[in-house]
């Protein structure tokens, strides 16, 4: 597995949001990310490409042998830009990873410890070449538990139903609003009770609650913590 996004710098602040789906982790981070001048190291898209992989693949998401060697081997590249681009092989699959079937696949896959360990390696690797911002479920506890820069986003769960609704369908796609809000209830049951790194918040956190609050708003919160 590889990236594009590799570029080295003096400051090597790490800043680690996490969340569960639907809070506004990707979006944050990204502003975050160019507020402060440190790459976007976008761990969701990867365990999202995995998914992808593993799909067309036909491997099923609780093979743990099987997906650990696809991570292994899978060349996923994280291209920056605006927006940015997640390439799986050579191909382009920023939109294919961004479904609600690749959201649950992306669950599964990141609940197999050889697949955690494989991409947690990569991102540590990253992490420390250049500093960046991480969003996901476990950057502060598991991926940089030493940062002291962590954010925990919150919201309730018919407030990232909306949200999640919305995006689907400004996309073009179909989608309804309780199907989403049952997914999005579901993976929160799935992403906590997990064996392997579950979504956790403990007191090194700072929470921050976007129910009510607006992406701009959530940035200004995060730099001005992480900022001198």
């Amino acid at each position: 597995m590889t990236t594009n996004d590799q570029r080295p710098t003096t400051n090597k602040v790490i800043v680690a949001i996490d969340g569960p789906s639907g809070v506004g982790k990707s979006t944050v981070s990204k502003l975050v990310a160019r507020a402060l001048d440190v790459p976007h190291i976008d761990t969701g898209a990867m365990y999202r490409a995995v998914g992808l992989a593993a799909k067309r693949a036909g491997i099923g998401t609780r093979d743990a042998t099987a997906l650990e060697r696809l991570a292994s081997n899978a060349r996923i590249e994280l291209v920056p830009g605006d927006p940015p681009r997640v390439l799986l092989d050579g191909e382009d699959v920023t939109a294919l990873i961004r479904t609600p079937e690749i959201s649950m696949a992306a669950s599964d896959v990141s609940a197999v410890p050889g697949v955690r360990r494989v991409l947690v390696r990569l991102q540590q690797e990253l992490g420390h070449h250049s500093g960046g911002v991480l969003e996901g479920r476990d950057i502060g506890t598991k991926v940089f538990p030493e940062t002291p820069h962590k954010f925990f986003l919150t919201a309730r769960p018919e407030v990232r139903a909306r949200r999640r609704t919305n995006e689907l369908l400004a996309k073009g796609e179909a989608a309804d609003y309780g199907s989403v809000l049952a997914d999005c209830i579901a993976r929160d049951v799935q992403d906590s009770t997990r064996q392997d790194s579950p979504l956790t918040c403990d007191s090194s956190y700072r929470v921050v609650d976007t129910s009510d609050l607006t992406i701009p708003e959530v940035v200004e919160r995060i730099v001005a913590a992480v900022s001198p």
